[in-house]
């Protein structure tokens, strides 16, 4: 009967064996999100004293509760022609941060009447740090750092775009 303890020893041994080395997980490489370029519309930013047309965009256009919560999170890059246009419902002061935000932004808020009524240049990448417009805005527009002072985009500026999402 001394044979006994032991094959109760190598059963359970075997079994701690079969238990660890069939539960071990594969390694999985993580692929990182990639978000493509979806344009949606056009933008055109005019001088505020004339027609004079600075600049024109590609735009995605973000006006669901998804969309302006996400913005541009999760991208590394975005070509100097594009950007994104925020719209929402109403007129009242305006606040983004960078959270999750790869690409320095300069972010342009809008009235109503789409005329730029503040400017946050250079916003830093992944900075949670509010960014809040001098007064009240509809509209955002956040483009690559450094294309405002490019362009010589100023407060006073105005915007039209085409909305291809609308079903106006």
């Amino acid at each position: 009967m001394v044979f006994k303890p032991l094959k109760v020893f190598i059963g359970i041994a075997l079994s701690y064996f079969v238990v660890f080395t069939s539960c071990k997980e594969e390694q999985k490489i993580v692929e990182p999100i990639k978000i493509e370029f979806k344009k949606e519309g056009e933008l055109t930013v005019f001088k505020s004293t004339s027609d004079t047309i600075i600049t024109q965009f590609d735009i995605e256009i973000a006006e669901s509760d998804y969309d302006t919560q996400t913005g541009l999170m999760h991208r590394h890059a975005m070509q100097n022609d594009r950007g994104m246009l925020f719209i929402f419902p109403d007129m009242r002061m305006r606040s983004f941060y960078m959270k999750n935000t790869y690409i320095p932004l300069d972010i342009i808020y809008l009235d109503k009447d789409r005329l730029i009524v503040s400017i946050q240049e250079n916003a830093k990448p992944v900075d949670e740090t509010s960014l809040s417009s001098l007064y009240p805005a509809q509209y955002v527009l956040e483009i690559n750092s450094g294309l405002t002072k490019k362009w010589s985009i100023e407060v006073g500026d105005r915007i039209t775009f085409t909305n291809t999402t609308s079903q106006d």
